[in-house]
């Protein structure tokens, strides 16, 4: 889940002394651990969710999935939300907020339906996973088409790196267009599309929605979608133990610990530092495929996989840096 969020600005201080320097340092400095550490709790949890919905996907019906799965999300965070006390901020959500959330529901469905469904195309949950690090790429390019934000020679290269190594690993030797790439590409594409935008809305919202309103809003648009789909598939609520297993595991971790976790980094650093952390997902997934399905890519998408990652961790540094630079010039 890049823009430069949440901006800390030194608020009601006309002199600044030493003293409120070396305050704003250390904050600043405790606010970065605190995002590091959500940021990689998000990513460990994150990539736990390939393995545990491709177990549960080989065996049962994508909408069977989706109903269980976000409603365990649902209930999460629904108990989450009463526990902090932040349901009772609901009622006071202008008509604005909700519609920003209307508009985050629809992209979430969008965004999660063509996720599943990649992971459920694509046999190996580390090679979905490894083209996945497009997403950052796109992130990028919307955050300066429309954000006005810089662009780096230095994030340019990271960004073809990515771009290449993507190209790496979807390739299968086709002469034509549809079986240039292995299937699924095109699915795994049109999700960091979606994925992309709906990062954008929520780091310009998230100043003034929490982060359990909105993880809560994306559950329950979620179950609620993958509910009508059940009746319009006309599939049964009755699924193997061994399904439901993984789908407990997989939605505790992945749209409850996950996304609350990326939505909080993002309070406290910014999108380019937190994608840093979760670039390095495609090892994490990469590891547990192999220690859950016993599976390994081929080698040259081990290689693709390796150059995505060092595209992303190329962009995402440049960007700290840049964002570094800009902020201590704000204390001088």
């Amino acid at each position: 889940m890049g823009t430069d969020g949440l901006q800390i600005v030194l608020e009601n201080h006309p002199v600044k002394t030493k003293s409120h320097e070396s305050g704003y340092l250390y904050n600043m400095k405790s606010d970065r651990i605190k995002g590091y550490i959500f940021a990689a709790i998000a990513t460990i949890a994150f990539s736990n969710i390939y393995i545990f919905s491709k177990a549960a996907l080989n065996e049962i019906h994508l909408a069977q999935f989706g109903v269980y799965w976000f409603f365990i999300a649902l209930l999460l965070n629904a108990v989450w939300l009463l526990k902090k006390g932040i349901h009772r901020s609901i009622l006071q959500l202008s008509n604005r907020q909700w519609r920003i959330l209307g508009v985050l529901g629809i992209l979430e469905i969008l965004t999660t339906t063509t996720f599943f469904l990649s992971i459920q195309i694509i046999p190996d949950p580390a090679v979905t996973s490894f083209i996945g690090n497009l997403y950052p790429v796109i992130l990028t390019m919307m955050g300066i088409i429309f954000l006005r934000e810089r662009f780096t020679w230095i994030e340019s290269m990271g960004g073809i790196l990515a771009l290449v190594g993507a190209f790496i690993i979807s390739y299968q030797g086709g002469t034509n267009l549809a079986d240039l790439f292995i299937p699924g590409t095109g699915v795994v594409l049109i999700n960091a599309i979606f994925a992309a935008t709906a990062s954008l809305v929520v780091k310009m919202n998230i100043k003034t929605m929490s982060p359990e309103i909105m993880n809560t809003n994306r559950a329950l648009w979620l179950f609620t979608f993958s509910l009508g789909m059940m009746f319009f598939y006309s599939q049964s609520f009755i699924i193997p133990t061994k399904s439901l297993a993984n789908i407990a595991i997989g939605a505790t971790l992945g749209p409850f610990l996950a996304v609350l976790m990326i939505y909080y980094s993002f309070k406290y650093i910014e999108v380019s530092k937190s994608s840093i952390v979760q670039s390095l997902k495609g090892v994490f997934v990469f590891i547990g495929s192999f220690l859950y399905f016993k599976t390994l890519p081929l080698n040259h998408q081990i290689i693709g996989g390796g150059i995505t990652v060092l595209g992303v961790l190329v962009m995402s540094l440049a960007k700290a840096r840049m964002s570094n630079s800009r902020k201590r010039k704000e204390i001088i």
